[in-house]
């Protein structure tokens, strides 16, 4: 008797065999990628360890390794590139305000540090230890301080840092210009308290976070400031009171506090200095918060001494 052949049978045999390699090789690969994945996210929380160990670094720094996978860069001990956020740096104020004690005497001031690197060199036998040289081809780092800080510096206790919209071109401002930056024009909108100088409340724990219950002759406005970078501080320059489309404080100076007014907002602000003794050379803001920040290239560095 003949036997029966199932043709059939063989094609569907073939596409079960060939979904069943699929799945594995799948499987497979996603196992690989899971772990380098690890891996990485391992390397990058030393990095940030040895980071802590820098003596002004409180907090665990947010670390970002670049190269895929990890593991190939990790071997070779280079990476293209770097980035570090460590935030909650402590910073002093002016020593002296105008008479007026420093408020980061009585209110901590925090600051925020961030490095973005290229070219990143490191030898694998003492990879991401406190004091291991790590060499950088390229680095850009950058101080940061929120309208909060920055109002605590200046002794205006409810300031408001907004960067207006470029108004030479149509939908200026809009979801395509991302987050603005400029350091000409940045809008500054606070209550100071009029000549003669009273100070503005403290900050500290005997006053509330914002200037509503100064007793004296106060008034709430917009002026639009100029940035830059002198030896290493930020040097905030007013230049005139802000009338233009953003939202801002509509109040009548008179004429004779014009420029005391606009004094309360001119200052010169210490910063922390950049990570790894990069050089400042720019101040700018960004949306609502204001940075100086620095480039420099070919530098050998330690965790330890961010």
């Amino acid at each position: 008797m003949t036997p029966v052949v199932h043709i059939a049978d063989s094609p569907r045999r073939g596409r079960i065999v060939a979904i069943a390699v699929f799945g594995l090789v799948i499987a497979v690969l996603g196992a690989l990628v899971t772990v380098d994945t690890l891996r990485a996210a391992r390397s990058e929380r030393e990095l940030a360890t040895a980071l802590r160990s820098a003596p002004r670094v409180v907090f665990e720094p947010e670390v970002t390794l670049g190269g895929f996978p990890y593991s190939t860069h990790a071997r070779r001990g280079d990476f293209p590139g770097l980035t570090i956020t460590a935030r909650g740096i402590a910073v002093g104020g002016p020593a002296d305000l105008r008479g007026v004690p420093q408020t980061c005497a009585t209110t901590t001031c925090w600051a925020e540090l961030g490095v973005q690197a290229g070219g990143i060199r490191a030898d694998a036998a003492h990879r991401w230890h406190g004091w291991a040289p790590v060499n950088l081809r390229d680095v850009q780092a950058y101080a940061k301080l929120d309208s909060v800080n920055l109002g605590r510096m200046l002794d205006i206790t409810d300031l408001a840092v907004n960067t207006p919209a470029p108004t030479d071109r149509a939908g200026g401002g809009g979801p395509g210009d991302g987050l603005l930056e400029r350091s000409s024009g940045v809008l500054l909108t606070g209550t100071v308290s009029l000549p003669p100088h009273r100070p503005s409340p403290r900050t500290d724990s005997r006053y509330p976070p914002s200037a509503q219950k100064f007793d004296g002759e106060r008034v709430r406005v917009s002026v639009t400031v100029d940035l830059s970078v002198v030896d290493g501080d930020l040097v905030i320059t007013a230049t005139d009171f802000y009338t233009g489309p953003e939202e801002h404080a509509r109040a009548d100076v008179a004429p004779q506090h014009r420029r005391a007014v606009l004094q309360r907002f001119s200052s010169r602000v210490p910063f922390p200095r950049l990570p790894w003794g990069v050089v400042p050379t720019t101040a700018n803001s960004a949306g609502s918060d204001v940075l100086i920040s620095g480039k420099a290239a070919r530098l050998t560095v330690a965790p330890d001494q961010f």
